[in-house]
């Protein structure tokens, strides 16, 4: 079952290549400008996840799939990495398996000599990682 941390993740790394999210039922298209604000996603990605888990928006999925936001927060399936371009993408935890990655349709993708993707980071946390890993080698 995916956690609702992967699924917003799957959006984010999605939204960073510009694919948009549709809402209402395919009927409207969203695609945002900021996803992340240092080591935090920005308040659009934020207000567009509180758009997803509204009722009132209908079935809401990322372009070039099939699978809505509902069905993947679901104990029926899983966001792994795509064989092709490792970005995350839905499976199912059982049953057949989606047939294609959101990448099919991205011309220049993967590409390896432009950023990838990526979660916020926080720095200062991240810093104390690389500094105690540093203390235990030395010693």
């Amino acid at each position: 079952m995916a956690s609702e941390q992967q699924v917003r993740q799957y959006l984010a790394y999605w939204f960073q290549l510009g694919k948009r999210l549709m809402t209402h039922n395919g009927k409207q298209a969203i695609k945002l400008n900021s996803v992340i604000a240092g080591d935090r996603y920005s308040d659009e990605f934020e207000a567009c996840w509180n758009l997803v888990r509204s009722p009132d928006s209908g079935d809401c999925y990322i372009e070039g799939t099939t699978q809505t936001i509902q069905e993947l927060l679901s104990p029926e399936w899983e966001i792994n990495p795509c064989a092709r371009c490792e970005m995350p993408v839905p499976m199912r935890s059982v049953g057949m398996p989606p047939s294609e990655c959101p990448c099919s349709d991205l011309p220049s993708w993967p590409n390896s000599e432009m950023p990838q993707p990526r979660s916020p980071v926080s720095t200062p946390n991240s810093l104390q990682k690389i500094r105690d890993r540093l203390s235990r080698s030395s010693q």
